[in-house]
């Protein structure tokens, strides 16, 4: 009983001094406050606070010092700022980041300036997604960073395709007709389009059919590729062309798998061709299977003018003559090889003669293609 009595003795003598504590008077508070004023202190010594600003002052301030730093010459710059002016004003973070991106892959700056050239919206599109999983998909495929880099530089949008539904789907359709990995390289860096623009359906297999080709042969993946990437209604305007000429659907389909480019000339310049080779010289139409290269070859630069050239000298009655066999094989000549050949070999009266002759024949206007050339821009033919 003593016991609990003193406890409670002890705890009211703690209450009555908690009380006194709480009544202090609050100018005792403040006094000792100041008595012992609050420091505050850096946890930076100055060597550092100095290795800061110049980092500050370090950092690129537009868009052409980001470049610039990046391996860019001032040509460069200008030759980008020209092709796409937003690019000055492009958010710096973001431009440094995907700099560092193209650093990886090992993109130079001249190829970034093609990159820009073909795509002048590049550096503002979403090149980091999906891109681990890209890179790996693209380094099987390409199986060396340098071709897959110029695949890229031919195609930038490589790397913005949407990966999931455009890249793999119209990869896994050339892989499920038997092109192999070194075939859909190929054909990648020669149709850079291959991946949007590829299609199938029941009758453009029919027409891969015709052609006769197996997995194999060395045509098979250009005649896949051209029909897969070629709309419908032009592959039957282009065949419908060929039988104007008398040619069978068996012939037709028999030139395009020893020669699948055919399908890439316009319809305007296969009947033009084969206008001048039936109705001028005299050739019958089934020359073409033999020598495809008649449908190629320019007509007004080549075809028109070393067909003249050759009535001139017969004309003229030289001993050198361009027929028969030797017509085939001048027509397939470069230029300069063809005027040693055939004009410069003879005396330099009768060579000047020939050569004002092979001129006018041609129709070359010299200021307008010397315009044209100073003026062009190569771009990409997609």
């Amino acid at each position: 009983m003593q016991s609990r009595v003193g406890s409670l003795v002890k705890l009211r003598n703690l209450l009555t001094a908690s009380r006194n504590f709480l009544s202090f008077p609050k100018t005792l508070i403040s006094t000792t406050s100041l008595l012992f004023p609050p420091a505050t202190y850096s946890t930076i010594c100055q060597a550092q606070e100095e290795s800061v600003g110049e980092y500050v002052r370090d950092q690129p301030k537009s868009s052409e010092e980001i470049l610039k730093n990046w391996g860019c010459s001032d040509t460069d710059i200008s030759k980008m700022f020209t092709r796409r002016p937003a690019l000055r004003n492009a958010d710096l973070d973001q431009l440094q980041f995907k700099l560092n991106i193209l650093s990886g892959l090992g993109i130079s700056a001249s190829e970034l300036v093609k990159i820009i050239n073909c795509r002048p919206r590049f550096l503002s599109y979403r090149i980091n997604h999906c891109f681990d999983e890209r890179l790996e998909y693209f380094m099987r495929l390409f199986e060396s960073r340098e071709v897959l880099v110029k695949a890229i530089v031919k195609n930038p949008s490589l790397l913005t395709y949407d990966f999931h539904d455009k890249i793999k789907p119209a990869i896994a359709l050339y892989e499920g007709m038997g092109l192999s990995t070194s075939d859909l390289t190929q054909i990648l860096l020669s149709r850079p389009t291959l991946i949007p623009r590829t299609s199938f359906n029941d009758e453009k297999m029919e027409y891969i059919r015709k052609t006769r080709l197996s997995n194999h042969s060395t045509m098979y993946k250009y005649v896949v590729a051209i029909i897969g990437i070629s709309r419908l209604e032009t592959i039957r305007q282009k065949v419908a062309n060929l039988e104007k000429f008398g040619f069978s659907e068996d012939e037709i389909f028999g030139l395009l798998a020893r020669s699948p480019l055919v399908l890439t000339l316009s319809i305007d310049k296969v009947q033009r061709n084969m206008t001048f080779i039936i109705g001028k010289m005299k050739l019958p139409a089934p020359v073409i299977l033999e020598y495809p290269f008649f449908l190629y070859t320019n007509l007004e630069a080549v075809l028109k003018p070393r067909v003249f050239l050759a009535e001139k000298m017969q004309e003229m009655d030289l001993d050198l003559q361009i027929k028969g066999p030797v017509m085939l094989t001048a027509l397939r000549m470069t230029e300069k090889r063809f005027l040693k050949a055939f004009v410069n070999c003879h005396p330099k009266d009768v060579a000047d003669e020939l050569m004002e002759f092979y001129i006018n024949a041609k129709g070359v206007k010299r200021l307008a293609e010397d315009y044209s050339k100073k003026n062009f821009q190569q771009g990409f033919p997609f």
